[in-house]
Protein backbone atom coordinates (compact mmCIF):
# COMPACT_ATOMS: atom_id res chain seq x y z
CA UNK A 1 0.00 0.00 0.00
CA UNK A 2 1.31 3.45 -0.91
CA UNK A 3 0.89 6.80 0.76
CA UNK A 4 -2.49 7.93 2.00
CA UNK A 5 -3.96 11.37 1.40
CA UNK A 6 -7.20 12.77 2.75
CA UNK A 7 -9.75 14.85 0.88
CA UNK A 8 -13.07 16.35 1.98
CA UNK A 9 -16.11 16.80 -0.28
CA UNK A 10 -19.49 18.42 0.44
CA UNK A 11 -22.01 17.74 -2.32
CA UNK A 12 -25.42 17.47 -0.71
CA UNK A 13 -26.56 14.49 1.31
CA UNK A 14 -23.47 12.79 2.69
CA UNK A 15 -25.01 9.31 2.50
CA UNK A 16 -24.93 9.19 -1.30
CA UNK A 17 -21.55 10.90 -1.47
CA UNK A 18 -20.05 8.34 0.88
CA UNK A 19 -21.42 5.44 -1.15
CA UNK A 20 -20.11 7.03 -4.36
CA UNK A 21 -16.54 7.57 -3.11
CA UNK A 22 -16.30 4.33 -1.12
CA UNK A 23 -16.86 2.35 -4.31
CA UNK A 24 -13.88 3.84 -6.15
CA UNK A 25 -10.63 1.92 -6.59
CA UNK A 26 -7.87 3.49 -4.57
CA UNK A 27 -10.22 4.82 -1.89
CA UNK A 28 -9.18 3.21 1.36
CA UNK A 29 -11.74 4.61 3.77
CA UNK A 30 -14.62 7.07 3.95
CA UNK A 31 -16.40 8.75 6.83
CA UNK A 32 -19.28 11.21 6.90
CA UNK A 33 -19.35 14.29 9.08
CA UNK A 34 -19.65 18.04 9.26
CA UNK A 35 -17.25 20.83 8.26
CA UNK A 36 -17.18 24.56 7.79
CA UNK A 37 -19.35 25.71 10.67
CA UNK A 38 -18.89 27.65 13.89
CA UNK A 39 -20.22 25.15 16.45
CA UNK A 40 -17.87 22.60 17.99
CA UNK A 41 -18.98 18.95 17.85
CA UNK A 42 -22.36 19.61 16.22
CA UNK A 43 -25.08 16.98 16.15
CA UNK A 44 -27.08 16.10 13.07
CA UNK A 45 -30.12 17.75 14.63
CA UNK A 46 -28.15 20.97 15.15
CA UNK A 47 -26.74 20.95 11.60
CA UNK A 48 -30.26 20.41 10.21
CA UNK A 49 -31.41 23.70 11.78
CA UNK A 50 -29.32 25.45 9.09
CA UNK A 51 -27.82 27.69 11.77
CA UNK A 52 -24.43 26.07 12.51
CA UNK A 53 -22.82 26.80 9.14
CA UNK A 54 -21.67 23.20 8.65
CA UNK A 55 -21.85 21.28 5.40
CA UNK A 56 -22.56 17.56 5.27
CA UNK A 57 -19.14 16.29 4.21
CA UNK A 58 -17.50 13.02 3.30
CA UNK A 59 -13.88 12.41 4.30
CA UNK A 60 -12.06 10.31 1.72
CA UNK A 61 -8.75 8.60 2.51
CA UNK A 62 -7.13 7.53 -0.75
CA UNK A 63 -3.94 6.18 -2.24
CA UNK A 64 -2.76 8.80 -4.80
CA UNK A 65 -0.81 6.08 -6.63
CA UNK A 66 -4.13 4.37 -7.40
CA UNK A 67 -6.48 7.34 -7.78
CA UNK A 68 -5.51 10.99 -8.02
CA UNK A 69 -7.14 13.96 -6.33
CA UNK A 70 -7.87 15.20 -9.85
CA UNK A 71 -9.84 12.01 -10.55
CA UNK A 72 -11.75 12.39 -7.28
CA UNK A 73 -12.64 15.95 -8.30
CA UNK A 74 -13.92 14.69 -11.65
CA UNK A 75 -16.23 12.33 -9.76
CA UNK A 76 -17.28 15.18 -7.46
CA UNK A 77 -18.19 17.57 -10.28
CA UNK A 78 -19.93 14.94 -12.41
CA UNK A 79 -22.16 13.49 -9.65
CA UNK A 80 -23.99 16.50 -8.23
CA UNK A 81 -25.31 19.84 -9.38
CA UNK A 82 -22.61 22.37 -8.47
CA UNK A 83 -24.77 25.32 -9.62
CA UNK A 84 -27.40 25.27 -6.88
CA UNK A 85 -26.52 27.28 -3.83
CA UNK A 86 -27.40 25.48 -0.59
CA UNK A 87 -29.44 22.81 -2.33
CA UNK A 88 -29.21 19.38 -3.92
CA UNK A 89 -32.48 18.00 -5.23
CA UNK A 90 -35.14 18.10 -2.53
CA UNK A 91 -32.57 18.87 0.18
CA UNK A 92 -32.44 22.59 0.97
CA UNK A 93 -30.15 24.35 3.43
CA UNK A 94 -26.55 25.49 3.73
CA UNK A 95 -25.59 22.00 4.97
CA UNK A 96 -26.24 20.75 1.41
CA UNK A 97 -23.91 23.22 -0.33
CA UNK A 98 -21.26 22.29 -2.85
CA UNK A 99 -17.87 22.79 -1.22
CA UNK A 100 -14.33 21.46 -1.34
CA UNK A 101 -12.01 21.43 1.65
CA UNK A 102 -8.48 20.88 0.26
CA UNK A 103 -5.96 19.60 2.79
CA UNK A 104 -2.81 20.83 1.01
CA UNK A 105 -1.84 23.70 -1.25
CA UNK A 106 -1.43 21.16 -4.10
CA UNK A 107 -5.03 20.00 -3.58
CA UNK A 108 -6.20 23.62 -3.47
CA UNK A 109 -4.46 24.46 -6.77
CA UNK A 110 -5.81 21.27 -8.35
CA UNK A 111 -9.35 22.06 -7.16
CA UNK A 112 -9.18 25.57 -8.68
CA UNK A 113 -7.80 24.16 -11.95
CA UNK A 114 -10.44 21.39 -12.21
CA UNK A 115 -13.24 23.83 -11.40
CA UNK A 116 -11.98 26.02 -14.26
CA UNK A 117 -11.76 22.97 -16.56
CA UNK A 118 -15.33 21.91 -15.76
CA UNK A 119 -16.85 25.41 -15.82
CA UNK A 120 -17.97 25.34 -19.46
CA UNK A 121 -19.32 21.78 -19.21
CA UNK A 122 -21.29 22.76 -16.11
CA UNK A 123 -22.60 25.89 -17.81
CA UNK A 124 -23.68 23.84 -20.86
CA UNK A 125 -25.32 21.14 -18.73
CA UNK A 126 -27.13 23.33 -16.18
CA UNK A 127 -27.32 26.73 -17.85
CA UNK A 128 -25.60 28.29 -14.83
CA UNK A 129 -22.12 28.75 -13.45
CA UNK A 130 -20.84 26.62 -10.57
CA UNK A 131 -21.18 28.02 -7.05
CA UNK A 132 -18.87 25.43 -5.48
CA UNK A 133 -16.90 26.94 -2.62
CA UNK A 134 -13.22 26.05 -2.25
CA UNK A 135 -11.80 26.62 1.20
CA UNK A 136 -8.19 27.68 1.62
CA UNK A 137 -6.00 24.73 2.55
CA UNK A 138 -4.25 26.92 5.12
CA UNK A 139 -7.56 27.46 6.94
CA UNK A 140 -8.94 23.93 6.89
CA UNK A 141 -11.92 23.73 9.25
CA UNK A 142 -12.23 20.87 11.69
CA UNK A 143 -14.00 17.72 10.50
CA UNK A 144 -16.51 16.45 13.05
CA UNK A 145 -17.54 12.83 12.40
CA UNK A 146 -21.29 12.31 12.18
CA UNK A 147 -23.11 9.98 14.52
CA UNK A 148 -22.57 6.23 14.06
CA UNK A 149 -25.98 5.67 12.46
CA UNK A 150 -24.94 7.93 9.56
CA UNK A 151 -21.75 5.99 8.79
CA UNK A 152 -22.26 3.64 5.81
CA UNK A 153 -25.95 4.51 6.04
CA UNK A 154 -26.86 3.27 2.56
CA UNK A 155 -25.16 -0.07 3.20
CA UNK A 156 -27.35 -0.48 6.29
CA UNK A 157 -30.43 0.93 4.51
CA UNK A 158 -30.15 -0.07 0.83
CA UNK A 159 -33.43 1.63 -0.07
CA UNK A 160 -32.40 4.80 1.72
CA UNK A 161 -33.05 8.35 0.75
CA UNK A 162 -30.04 9.24 -1.44
CA UNK A 163 -28.80 7.27 -4.41
CA UNK A 164 -26.98 7.72 -7.68
CA UNK A 165 -29.34 7.90 -10.65
CA UNK A 166 -28.80 6.34 -14.07
CA UNK A 167 -27.41 9.63 -15.41
CA UNK A 168 -24.73 9.56 -12.70
CA UNK A 169 -26.16 12.42 -10.60
CA UNK A 170 -27.04 12.05 -6.96
CA UNK A 171 -30.79 11.96 -6.32
CA UNK A 172 -32.33 12.48 -2.92
CA UNK A 173 -36.07 11.83 -2.98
Amino acid sequence: MGNTETAYFAMGCFWGAERLFSGLGGVQQTEVGYMGGHLEHPSYQQVCTDTTGHAETVRVDFDPEQISYHQLLEVFFSHHNPTTRNRQGADVGSQYRSQLFPTTSDQEHTALRVLSEFKNQILDLYGAEPVTEISAATQLPIFYPAEDYHQRYLEKNPFGYCSIKDNGLMKCN
